[in-house]
């Protein structure tokens, strides 16, 4: 998993409550289970004027001229902008594989689902929780005609915008320590190989009939 730090993106404004998983990334493509190459179909059926399918070559599909994504100062966007209860509905990790690889480092929200919360953070994404009040100035100055940037400092637990206003959030000490390695579960896992390697060389001495090969 790639490591956060320090990061400066530009953002991206969905102004909508309750996005749940169906919208991130629609039940069709939940079929493969790869971490990649589910980004142009995020939020398929609100970027497209067609309906979507596994497959598709999205490059040629009608987009929604309507959809923040598709409104030219959000391209390149790495920092998602939107309101309460994000990442409702299903338990798919499939949609934070979505946002990352659309570009999406950073996702700012009031409240977020508790599952997709967590799975946030297991595929290097940085979900960050504030006020409603804050969330509610931010959008005030996405809405402008020039891309708004913020830079997000990890280890010191900020934001900063372009304007030169710095935000403080919280985030899980844990979390925040797998974030700066890059460590998802399974890495984590691998931290302690040299001692699962020792404990499974054991059993084999200690039970070495469960080690032996069926015929």
């Amino acid at each position: 998993m790639q490591k956060f730090e320090k990061f400066t993106g530009r953002v991206a404004p969905l102004d909508r409550s309750n996005v749940d998983t169906d919208a991130i990334i629609p039940k069709q493509f939940l079929k493969s289970i790869q971490r990649s190459g589910f980004g142009p179909n995020l939020f398929d059926e609100w970027r497209y004027l067609d309906h979507g399918e596994p497959g598709m070559d999205c490059s040629n599909r009608p987009l929604n001229p309507n959809f923040v994504l598709n409104d030219p100062r959000y391209l390149g966007a790495s920092v998602l902008l939107t309101r309460d209860n994000f990442g409702c509905g299903s338990s798919r990790e499939h949609a934070p594989w979505a946002l990352a690889d659309y570009g999406f480092r950073v996702i700012l929200a009031p409240s977020f689902a508790d599952i997709f919360f967590n799975n946030c953070f297991k595929n290097g994404i940085l979900p960050i929780v504030l006020s409603s009040e804050i969330i509610d100035s931010i959008f005030g100055k996405v809405s402008g005609k020039q891309p708004l940037e913020i830079t997000v400092d990890l280890p010191a637990q900020t934001l900063t915008v372009m304007d030169g206003e710095v935000i403080p959030f919280q985030v899980d000490e844990f979390r925040k320590c797998c974030l700066l390695d890059g460590l998802d579960d399974i890495g984590l896992t691998l931290k302690h190989k040299d001692q699962i390697r020792a404990f499974e060389e054991q059993r084999r001495e200690a039970v070495p009939w469960v080690f032996v090969e069926a015929k």
